[in-house]
């Protein structure tokens, strides 16, 4: 009766072997699911409002309008940080005379763009946007990179520290 059952017998291996057989199995398994990952997730709320904010900043920015730039963005307070690249300026009033300063009228604002390229939740009250800037004039085209750290102040998400180059 013995002989009539066939039997598959696998030799043991070695750990090290073993996991030599394994591994090439597991990477065609990886590498495979990589191209089916999932989307990223839709933007929460919290993120919707702050890309909104963005939105409401460019386009006050584009008809010249520094204060309601400031006012759709910023923080109203002296904890209020901008750093560019003259360094940091702190409150908001000497944030909002500093760009007035830097940009006296709709031909030096030019025409602003955002590129977001990344909003991070730190917690319920914070986030982190990282993002391009671009400026275009009419003799010239500036641009640069932005780190922003927004809170949730009073229901409202606001720029509490800006790092712009």
């Amino acid at each position: 009766m013995a002989d009539s059952c066939l039997y598959l017998v696998r030799p043991k291996l070695p750990p090290m072997k073993l996991l030599l057989h394994i591994l090439p199995l597991l990477l065609t398994v990886r590498l495979s699911l990589e191209g089916t990952a999932a989307a990223p997730p839709p933007p929460d709320a919290d993120e919707t409002a702050i890309r909104a904010a963005l939105t409401a900043q460019a386009d006050a920015w584009n008809r010249g309008d520094i204060g309601a730039y400031m006012a759709a963005g910023y923080w109203q307070s002296d904890s209020l940080v901008f750093v560019g690249s003259s360094g940091p300026t702190r409150g908001y009033a000497a944030t909002l005379a500093r760009h007035r300063q830097r940009y006296p009228d709709a031909a030096r604002m030019g025409r602003l763009t955002f590129e977001i390229l990344e909003v991070r939740r730190l917690s319920d009250v914070y986030r982190f946007v990282a993002g391009k800037w671009a400026l275009q004039r009419k003799d010239d085209a500036p641009a640069g990179a932005f780190t922003l750290l927004w809170a949730k102040k009073n229901g409202r998400w606001v720029i509490v520290a800006d790092h712009s180059s």
